[in-house]
């Protein structure tokens, strides 16, 4: 497959009044065209710093960053992302949420009856048609997180990046919603990369688990490849050895090799 995203030496150092901190040190990571690819560690081990290189919002203080072998010098439409803050304007509906960044992107080359497709195209997506007149204040916390996707995916992006985009849900409207995002990634062949601080959810939802050695001076300690076939069954796997083995391999990995330090 084709190397999509690309981390080569990266570091970056933090300035602070108690003076610099090292955050990353040394990070090297390629991700493929069409992978999901989660990132796990501990608290303060850079996941999220991982993921806002990636999308822009942070420049590294050492090595090279690249997405779709271009230069990430910015935030940009070919990188969108999901935080587990839906983000959401409360004073605009679903469907105006999600236009917005429509008419952001293709705004300037498709006419509005394309740009009106492609929101209800994304809506339709996540399967929120019946609520695209609602407000945020109307809606549960699942289906504002499927706003965020939508409005995410509405841009076609490159690479889709999830900052623990479901950690503040509850338990089954998490697994729901996990579900929905199989069948979505599916659909749409969509690259992602996924901070997440769930086992479960990254053996169920990946195809390789990136696990972050204890910061400061974080770095990749192991890369897990997860093969098992797609398309995958939660109760299935529940009692799959092999899908136990994996998730046995990450816990060892952060409770033995990596325990952290507050555990110490």
């Amino acid at each position: 497959m084709e190397k999509y995203v690309q981390m080569e030496g990266v570091g970056m150092v933090f300035n602070s009044r108690r003076g610099a901190f090292v955050a990353l040190k040394d990070v090297n990571l390629t991700i493929r065209k069409g992978e999901f690819v989660s990132v796990i560690g501990h608290s303060g081990c850079g996941k999220s710093t991982v993921l806002n290189l990636i999308a822009g919002l942070l420049m590294p203080t050492e090595g090279v960053m690249l997405c779709a072998g271009r230069e990430i010098a910015g935030p940009g439409p070919e990188r969108a992302v999901v935080f587990q803050n839906h983000s959401l304007l409360p004073w605009l509906t679903c469907s105006e949420n999600v236009h917005l960044a429509v008419e952001r992107v293709f705004g300037g080359k498709e006419s509005k009856a394309q740009l009106a497709e492609r929101t209800r195209a994304a809506l339709a997506l996540v399967g929120l048609t019946h609520a695209e007149l609602k407000y945020p204040a109307e809606i549960s916390g699942g289906m504002k997180q499927r706003v965020g996707i939508a409005r995410a995916l509405a841009m076609e992006p490159k690479v889709l990046l999830l900052d623990e985009p479901f950690g503040a849900l509850d338990a089954l409207t998490r697994a729901n919603l996990q579900d929905e995002l199989m069948k979505i990634v599916a659909a749409t062949g969509s690259t992602v990369v996924m901070v997440t601080h769930d086992v479960d959810e990254a053996v169920l939802l990946s195809d390789r688990i990136v696990m972050m050695t204890n910061g400061p001076a974080a770095t990749v300690g192991d890369i897990l490849e997860v093969d098992l076939p797609r398309p995958r069954e939660r109760l299935a796997l529940a009692e799959d050895p092999h899908y136990n083995h994996l998730r046995s391999e990450v816990l060892k990995f952060l409770y033995e090799r990596h325990a952290h330090p507050l555990a110490a």
